[in-house]
C-alpha cells in the first residue's frame, strides 16, 4: 500500500484531539467521526494533516498549495454554517484539481436538495412518499385532499435536524404549527410528505461508476412504548440517554424475503446512479407491512464513525474499518473528475 499525504478537511469546531482519554461521551460524540478517521489514517501509515475550516476558502487553498496532499479526506458537512454549501467545497477542490474522497458536487447538490431529489426519483419511477413544499416565509395552506398523518421535515438539513415526535402531524392545525416551526427555528423550506408506517432500513453503497451494495441494515427500537412512532428523530440519533430509554439499535435486517431484499438492493443502485453519486452513501427506506418499499432519502458522505451503520454493514461482509477507510481513499483517487478527462 502506497503511503499518501492525506489532508483531512473538517469543521474547525470538530478537529479532534489526539486522544479520547478523559473526555466525556457527550463531547466525544461531536467529533467521533473525525477522530476515528484521522486515527485510522495514521494507523494505515499515511501522513496526515488535520485542517479545520469554517467560512474561509483561503485556508483550504493555502494548505493545498503549501502541503500538496495526494488526496483530501473530505469530512465537511457544511460551510459558513450552511449545510448545502459542502457541495461548493467539493467544487472548489475540483477547481484546484485536487483529488478528494466522497461524493462529487453534482451528487451532493442533487441529494441534499430533498425536493429536487424526490422529483428525480419520481421521474425514474422510484417509489417515494408523496409530498408538498412550503417555501420559507410563504403562507401555510394545508392541502385540501391531504391524507393524515403527514410528516414535516427540513427540505435541506440532514442528520434529523429539527425532527421530533411533533414532526408527525394529524390535523391541518398541527401541520401549520409544525411548518411554522421550521420557518422560525430551522430557517429552511419545509418538506411535508405522507407518513409511511413500517420498518426503516439503511443501505450502504460504495463505488463510483460501479456501486457495491452493503448488507441491508435496520433501525430497531426495542423499548418503544406502544403507539409511539419509530422515527429517527434528532434525539434518537444523538442522545445517548434517549437511545437507552427506547432501546435503539441498528443491525443487519432479519427475516426479509429474498424478493424484497433484491428489490431494495436494486433500488439502491438505481438511486445512486440517478443522482450521479460517487464515493460512498447511505440510502434510507421504509417498508410497509404489505412489503411496499418507499425511498426516503439518499445521504452522500454519511456518518463514518467506527461502530455506526456504514462501518458495521461493511464489517458484515468482511471489510474491516481500516479497509473501509482505505477503500474510500482509493475511490477518491480513481474518481474521474472533469479536469482529468
Amino acid at each position: 500500500m502506497k503511503k499518501l499525504r492525506v489532508m483531512a478537511l473538517m469543521d474547525e469546531e470538530l478537529v479532534p484531539p489526539d486522544s479520547m482519554e478523559g473526555r466525556p461521551d457527550e463531547e466525544i460524540l461531536n467529533w467521533k467521526t473525525e477522530y476515528d478517521v484521522c486515527q485510522t489514517l495514521r494507523e494505515l501509515g499515511h501522513d496526515l494533516l488535520k485542517l479545520g475550516v469554517s467560512n474561509d476558502s483561503g485556508v483550504i487553498r493555502k494548505a493545498l498549495v503549501e502541503w500538496k496532499p495526494n488526496i483530501v479526506f473530505n469530512l465537511l458537512e457544511e460551510f459558513h454554517g450552511v449545510a448545502v454549501y459542502d457541495q461548493h467545497v467539493a467544487s472548489y477542490l475540483e477547481l484546484m484539481k485536487q483529488p478528494y474522497t466522497g461524493c462529487n458536487p453534482r451528487g451532493l447538490m442533487l441529494a441534499h436538495d430533498k425536493v429536487l431529489c424526490k422529483q428525480i426519483l419520481h421521474y425514474h419511477r422510484i417509489p417515494t412518499p408523496q409530498f408538498v413544499v412550503y417555501e420559507l416565509g410563504s403562507k401555510i395552506v394545508p392541502p385540501k385532499k391531504a391524507s393524515y398523518p403527514l410528516f414535516v421535515k427540513s427540505a435541506t438539513e440532514d442528520a434529523s435536524f429539527g425532527l421530533s415526535k411533533k414532526s408527525i402531524v394529524q390535523t391541518p392545525e398541527e401541520l401549520v404549527e409544525r411548518v411554522q416551526f421550521f420557518y422560525d427555528e430551522v430557517k429552511t423550506d419545509a418538506l411535508v410528505e405522507e407518513y409511511i408506517e413500517g420498518r426503516e432500513f439503511y443501505v450502504g453503497v460504495l463505488g463510483n461508476r460501479r456501486a457495491q451494495i452493503l448488507p441491508i441494515w435496520e433501525l430497531l427500537m426495542t423499548k418503544l412504548p406502544e403507539g409511539e412512532p419509530n422515527i429517527a428523530t434528532a434525539k434518537v440519533k444523538w442522545d445517548y440517554q434517549h437511545q437507552k430509554e427506547l432501546g435503539v439499535k441498528t443491525e443487519e435486517a432479519k427475516d426479509l424475503p429474498k424478493e424484497l431484499s433484491t428489490k431494495i438492493v436494486r433500488l439502491s443502485k438505481r438511486i445512486y446512479k440517478a443522482l450521479f453519486m460517487t464515493g460512498y452513501a447511505r440510502m434510507d427506506f421504509r417498508v410497509t407491512a404489505d412489503d411496499r418499499i418507499f425511498a426516503l432519502e439518499a445521504n452522500p458522505n454519511p456518518n463514518l464513525s467506527y461502530g455506526e451503520d456504514l462501518a458495521e454493514s461493511a464489517h458484515a461482509v468482511g471489510i474491516e474499518y481500516n479497509e473501509l477507510i482505505q477503500q474510500i481513499l482509493n475511490l477518491g483517487l480513481r474518481y474521474r473528475a472533469a479536469w482529468r478527462e
